[in-house]
């Protein structure tokens, strides 16, 4: 077996995209734009960059732990770092968006609605419950660009249906994939609960970050689990990919025509770990995903 690749426990290739010893690698986005994946590495304060079509790389430093970077409308970067939401121009020039520091919290997961605005969470570095938050910051860089508030512990995984209808979001220690109407809600108006998408059984490991394809099935990555979940709409388990690192942290559709399911991994905290452990690991023709919206501020 080449030493790119890895099989799961069902048989399925797994293969390597960037082999990496990260400690908390996140947040895996594909930018159409530049045809390539963005990922960080929260704990190690980094912001990766992969290539597909040639191999190429790239590593940027960030003063903060970085939880999540997403690509801009007009290029460069916004990033959910420990103190607040920042901008990267094009350039690499550097400005706050959100400057909100508060001891002891950190930034985390974050996506970018249909409507080009940022959701992004926080938490705790000792979670503790109900210390983090989910915001909604508007498109527009202004001093009033946060409109949502909403606790949690640890805001992870977020995601929208296909048609826009649907939010799903995931507070990592509730074990539940959550559902909220998105095509009614108005900023500043509590979001619609619709119940959980799904609950994750014990023993099973815990949800983290997630993405929906073209389908509107959401894909969602179990830590501790050592497996990625695929959930119908209704609700439905209805594929599992096993994995040989016990602690997947998130997914995403990249490459050429979305097909291939890009996954970033863990080393933080697990005892004699596998070999591929921290690296971006890819599942190729997996489905078919859907194009990320970039942030419109």
């Amino acid at each position: 077996m080449s030493p790119t690749t890895a099989r799961t426990r069902t048989g399925r290739r797994i293969e390597v995209a960037v082999r990496e010893q990260a400690k908390l690698g996140e947040g895996p986005t594909w930018d159409p734009a530049t045809g390539r994946l963005i990922w960080v590495d929260i704990l190690s304060a980094r912001i990766h960059t992969f290539d597909p079509s040639g191999g190429r790389r790239t590593v940027m430093a960030t003063e903060q732990h970085v939880g999540a970077a997403l690509p801009r409308a007009g290029g460069g970067l916004v990033v959910n770092l420990r103190d607040g939401i920042g901008l990267y121009g094009p350039g690499g020039d550097f400005s706050w968006l959100v400057h909100d520091p508060v001891p002891g919290r950190r930034g985390n997961d974050a996506a970018v609605a249909p409507d080009g605005a940022l959701w992004a969470g926080s938490m705790y570095y000792d979670e503790t419950p109900g210390g983090g938050t989910l915001i909604r910051v508007a498109p527009r860089v202004s001093a009033g660009a946060v409109t949502d508030t909403r606790p949690v512990t640890v805001g992870n995984g977020t995601g929208w249906s296909p048609d826009g209808r649907t939010m799903y979001y995931i507070d990592t220690p509730t074990g539940r994939i959550d559902r909220f109407r998105a095509d009614t809600h108005s900023p500043g108006e509590p979001l619609v609960d619709q119940g959980p998408l799904a609950t994750i059984e014990p023993g099973a490991g815990h949800p983290d970050g997630l993405t929906v394809d073209a389908d509107g099935c959401v894909w969602v990555a179990l830590w501790d689990g050592a497996a990625i979940r695929r959930y119908t709409p209704d609700g439905e388990l209805d594929r599992t990919v096993e994995l040989p690192v016990l602690r997947p942290t998130s997914c995403a559709f990249g490459g050429p025509g979305l097909r291939d399911l890009y996954i970033t991994t863990a080393r933080v905290g697990v005892v004699g770990p596998h070999p591929l452990t921290g690296s971006l690991l890819v599942l190729t023709d997996a489905g078919q995903g859907v194009p990320d919206t970039p942030f419109a501020g």
